[in-house]
Formats: C-alpha cells, structure tokens, sequence
C-alpha cells in the first residue's frame, strides 16, 4: 500500500509504503552577516559586533556566539542580551533582523583570565530564526587581536 503525503509550500512531500512519515518543513532563507571591531588592553577585549541581514526573508530573532583563545575571568558584566556558555564563550541575541537591514550593535566587553599577549576570537550563527543560511563566509569569522589596544576590523 502507498500512502500520499502532500502538505503546503513550507513542508516536503514523500511516498512511501506503508505509512504516513512526517518531513521537516524547510526554512525562510536569510543571509546573516556581522562586521565590527574588537579591541585588546591588557585582559580586556571590547567587542563592537553589528548583525545585518541581507535577506531575502526577515529573522524573528538570532544569536551570535563569541569564542575566544584564551580562558575568560570569572567575574564579567555582560550586557542584557548576553550570557555565558562557558569559559572562554559567550553568546548574545541580536534580536529581530529585518531582510536587507542592519541590525543594532551590540558592545561585548569580556575580561581574560590571563594577560596573553594575543586571542583569536571566533564568531558565528547560532540561532537564525528558523532561517536558512546558505552563506556562511559572513557568519563564521576569525579575527586575531593583538594586545596593541589597536582596533581589528572584522
């Protein structure tokens, strides 16, 4: 026996014998990308980070995660969309991302453990609303930053 199951533009459609099998409906696509600034003093990093998403479809809500080469201190102050992972991680809601629209800034100021004279700092997509992102050159980013108090660019 076949059984037929045909849902609406968001979900799949699968013949299969015997019984019903439900498909994963797929997601809006959405392009999300983050360009900012971090900057290294000592044990402090100061991260400027704005998302933009260059659509086609809006983002109910994203997060971004923040890791870092080197240990955070214990003690941080993090910013009311912030929290977090573990110890050398963080990650932030950016909030709701209109297509084709900048989103707004968040500032992450994360204390080191240590006073290492360099970090690598990685960050990408976690959360994209349910989106799809088929580009991820914008969302997955390494930046290495330099105790120069100097602003890397990213």
């Amino acid at each position: 026996m076949w059984t037929w199951v045909v849902a609406g533009a968001l979900s799949g459609v699968a013949w299969l014998p015997g019984a019903a099998v439900a498909v994963p409906a797929l997601g809006a696509e959405a392009d999300l990308a983050f360009h900012g600034t971090a900057v290294m003093n000592g044990d402090r990093v100061e991260v400027k980070l704005t998302p933009r998403n260059n659509g086609p479809a809006a983002v109910a809500d994203g997060t971004v995660r923040l890791r870092w080469s080197a240990a955070l201190a214990e003690e941080q102050q993090w910013p009311a969309r912030c929290a977090r992972e573990d110890e050398r991680t963080v990650v932030c809601g950016t909030g709701a991302l209109t297509a084709n629209a900048v989103g707004e800034q968040l500032d992450v100021p994360v204390r080191l453990r240590d006073r290492p004279s360099e970090v690598t700092l990685q960050i990408e997509t976690v959360w994209g609303g349910g989106t799809t992102d088929k580009d991820h050159s914008n969302d997955q980013l390494k930046v290495l930053v330099l105790d120069t108090g100097d602003a890397y660019a990213f």
